[in-house]
């Protein structure tokens, strides 16, 4: 569909995250059927994430380029996920992704893509406009989170902060 093709080209001339609102009132359509076409894109086989900042095509990885990634448990109330991933940001570590385990479910994976402390602010401020709940609200505050970084330095060091500020999980 011409519709769902718009979306692709846009989301390829992006240079940052396009939000739901803004394809809708470019598309001259409502929010529902972005996300709806999202879906069956999804479904055609396009990666297309939806982040926090808004929709974007997931980067082809070149795997001699790759950073390297880990996974890090934390665990904490919601009143400190900001200072949690400021934690990770300020130390050079990007934050891929939220995982919680459902124990319907399984594993229940949000992307996140926060890289700055700017990305991290405005993640926490929707989170508060949108009045939504954690993925973590849903396991007690135990999560998982996908890193990314470019010196293992950067992140032993943030390690070793949110275990001294207590946010990692069984401490």
């Amino acid at each position: 569909m011409k519709r769902r093709r718009r979306i692709i080209e846009r989301l390829e001339e992006a240079d940052a995250p396009v939000t739901g609102t803004e394809l809708a009132r470019e598309l001259g359509v409502s929010r529902q059927a972005v996300v709806q076409d999202v879906a069956l894109l999804r479904a055609e086989g396009h990666e297309v994430l939806a982040t926090p900042q808004g929709y974007v095509i997931a980067p082809e990885v070149d795997s001699a380029a790759v950073p390297h990634r880990a996974r890090i448990a934390v665990d904490h109330p919601p009143e400190r996920t900001e200072e949690e991933l400021n934690t990770f940001v300020d130390c050079g570590v990007r934050v891929v992704d939220v995982i919680v385990e459902h124990a319907l479910y399984g594993d229940l994976t949000g992307a996140l893509m926060l890289s700055t402390r700017e990305d991290v602010r405005r993640f926490i401020r929707q989170l508060r406009e949108m009045d939504a709940p954690l993925l973590s609200s849903l396991s007690d505050g135990v999560h998982l989170h996908t890193v990314e970084f470019d010196k293992v330095e950067d992140f032993k060091r943030a390690e070793g902060i949110l275990r001294s500020k207590g946010l990692l999980a069984g401490q």
